[in-house]
């Protein structure tokens, strides 16, 4: 039986939550703070929407991934919930974005998915390695939003 992988990150950003929802939310600027992340294409017409389709170039775990997110929910400054409408591992990525009493923005980072092939064994290992990934790709956020203030 196939494992999923269900890896969630979350990380306090001293940013208010319109700043940081904007910016994590805008394709083009993935690049700025994703680590795997090498390119962005618009597939539909910016800007953001239900439906909008972006194409995203990776690097991970020594492999090049091409794949295509599709834009299923945008609430800004609230939620964003994208799937990969193609690519190797079909893929749910969530953003949630939550104020905190000091006025600063928790974000949480979720990747949901079913690894097919080969990739089905190595689950376990793909979810530490997405789990540890995801850190950095906060860590980086934070530390761009933090720094341009």
């Amino acid at each position: 039986m196939a494992r999923s992988v269900d890896v969630q990150s979350r990380m306090i950003i001293h940013r208010p939550i319109d700043e940081v929802a904007a910016f994590a939310a805008d394709p083009d600027k993935a690049p700025n703070w994703y680590v795997n992340i090498k390119s962005v294409e618009w597939i539909t017409q910016p800007p953001l929407q239900v439906g909008s389709q972006v194409a995203f170039v990776a690097h991970f775990l020594g492999r090049r991934m091409a794949y295509t997110y599709q834009i299923e929910e945008w609430v800004p400054g609230e939620r964003l919930v994208m799937k990969t409408a193609e690519g190797p591992f079909p893929m749910k990525t969530t953003y949630r974005w939550e104020s905190t009493a000091e006025g600063h923005t928790q974000m949480i980072l979720q990747n949901q998915g079913q690894p097919s092939g080969f990739s089905r064994w190595a689950a376990p290992f793909m979810s530490w390695a997405m789990r540890r990934a995801n850190k950095k790709d906060l860590q980086a956020l934070k530390q761009l939003l933090e720094t341009s203030s």
